[in-house]
Parts: C-alpha cells; structure tokens; sequence
C-alpha cells in the first residue's frame, strides 16, 4: 500500500445495518477496487449475527479500515454523521447496497479538488434517480458487467462535472470545507435516513456551494437494503420533513426533471456503453 495514495483519497464512511448478502458484496468490491483507501465502517446495532464477524475479519485485513460498533441503533444520518467525525478530510458516504468499480475513489477525488467550491459529488448508476442510467429517473437493473460500464463511462469524454440540484444518498463524496461551513447531516429532522442529502445539498448551495455529477465514476446501486429493516424508506413523511424546511424544493427538482440538463452528457455515456 503507498501511504501517500492512502492520504490524497477521501474516505469511505460505510454505515451499515443487516444486509449481510449485500454487505459482502460490497466488501469484496472495495476490496477489489480501493485496497489503498480509508474505510470506516459504522455497524448501527445489527442483528443479523453473521454481520459482526463478516465486518471485524474485513477490518482486520488492513491498517486502515476500522469499525465503529453501536450498542443501540441511532440510524443511519446519525451513523453517517459518527463516520464523517471521525474521519476528518473529504469522504464518500457509501450505503451497503451498492457496488463500487475501478477507478471511482479516484474519481470523486478528483471531483472535489477540481473546484472549492463543490460540496458534493455524485457517481452515475443503475439505480439513482436523476443519475441513472440507461434510464433517467428509473431504476434500472443491476448490470452483469459493472467494471467494463465504468470503464466505458470514463472513456465517454472529458469529465465536465454538471450540476445536480441535488446530491444522491446511495454514494455521495462530500468535501471538508462545505462540512466545515454547514455542518454535518440534519440527525434531528431526518435520523432515519431519506432527505438528508437533499437537505445537505440544499443548504450547501445556499452557502454558495455546487453540487455536481461526477460524470467519470460508476457505482451499482441495488436498492431498498441498507438500513430496510430499521423503516429507512422515502415516501410522504419524508418529503413533508424536507419541504417543511425547504419550501421550494418539490418546484425545483420537478422543473429539473423537466428540463432534464443532463440528457446530452447521457447520451454520450450510454453511445459508448455500446
């Protein structure tokens, strides 16, 4: 391992509740892809025996991975918020369903030194609602061949890094300084889970941050399991939490959609996926 490698990249915040099936997938992707990184794993009060031990063997397999138990589940902004203070530096907020690829630690890394003035990097996926692909907004299949996507995607052009109303949760990278400014997630409205990186977004540009695409790095996103059995899902509740902060929001993103800004820089994505 380059120590120095270690340093320039953010770390990874993974919190984590049950899921094992998808957890050792995830694993095993960062073991494949980001072997020179920082993992902080935060095991929000599991109850899936298997998922303990499955966490303390991977840690033990490097200097630089560490997991943070809970006694009492505290969901998933609180764990998030636990990792990121920890970490101190940029980090990549990363949920346990998802599978990372080659290069996309890098990437993000490069987003965020690319501009002090971007808050947040979100990666493309398969399942990510405004950055999916193929489909937008839909959540497409979890593909066969997830490094040769990402290796097409960064083939796709130049990274322009657009931007994106908002952040999405699934795997975020998050830099120092709008953390420093803003403040870390919003434990109190949203400790659940769901909303809370809108709520980041938003509050970063109003500080006069950018929240931006990533539009070189790719990671699988499953769905609906990290954190599922805790109730961490979207619907009404949580939307009225967001707008009873952010009026505007629900305008905002439906005229985004609507807009769809990002349709050419897809289509060049999807025409070199083949």
């Amino acid at each position: 391992m380059n120590p120095e490698t270690s340093k320039s990249l953010p770390t990874v915040v993974l919190p984590v509740h049950d899921a094992h099936d998808c957890l050792v997938n995830c694993l095993a992707s960062l073991d494949t892809c980001s072997r020179d990184a920082r993992v902080l794993v935060v095991d929000d009060a599991s109850t899936d025996p298997r998922v303990a031990p499955l966490i303390g063997e991977w840690c033990a397999r490097s200097a630089d991975r560490e997991c943070i138990r809970l006694g009492a589940n505290v969901g998933f902004v609180g764990a998030a918020n636990l990792g990121a203070e920890c970490a101190g530096g940029d980090i990549v907020l990363l949920n346990s369903d998802t599978v990372v690829t080659p290069g996309w630690l890098e990437a993000l890394a490069r987003c965020l030194a690319s501009d002090p003035k971007i808050a947040s990097a979100t990666p493309w996926t398969n399942n990510g609602e405004i950055v999916s692909l193929p489909q937008f907004c839909q959540p497409n299949p979890v593909p066969q061949n997830p490094p040769a996507i990402a290796a097409a995607i960064a083939r796709a052009g130049t990274p322009c890094y657009p931007e994106l109303p908002t952040a999405v949760g699934f795997c975020m990278a998050v830099s120092r300084r709008a953390i420093e400014r803003i403040g870390l997630f919003d434990a109190t409205t949203f400790g659940r889970g769901y909303g809370e990186e809108n709520d980041f977004s938003l509050r970063a540009a109003a500080a006069g941050f950018r929240n931006v695409l990533c539009d070189d790095a790719y990671v699988v996103h499953v769905g609906g399991q990290s954190f599922g059995a805790v109730g961490l899902a979207p619907g009404e509740a949580t939307m009225r939490r967001l707008l009873g902060k952010h009026p505007g929001y629900l305008d905002m993103i439906t005229a985004w959609i609507a807009a769809d800004p990002l349709a050419g820089r897809r289509r060049e994505v999807v025409a070199a996926l083949g």
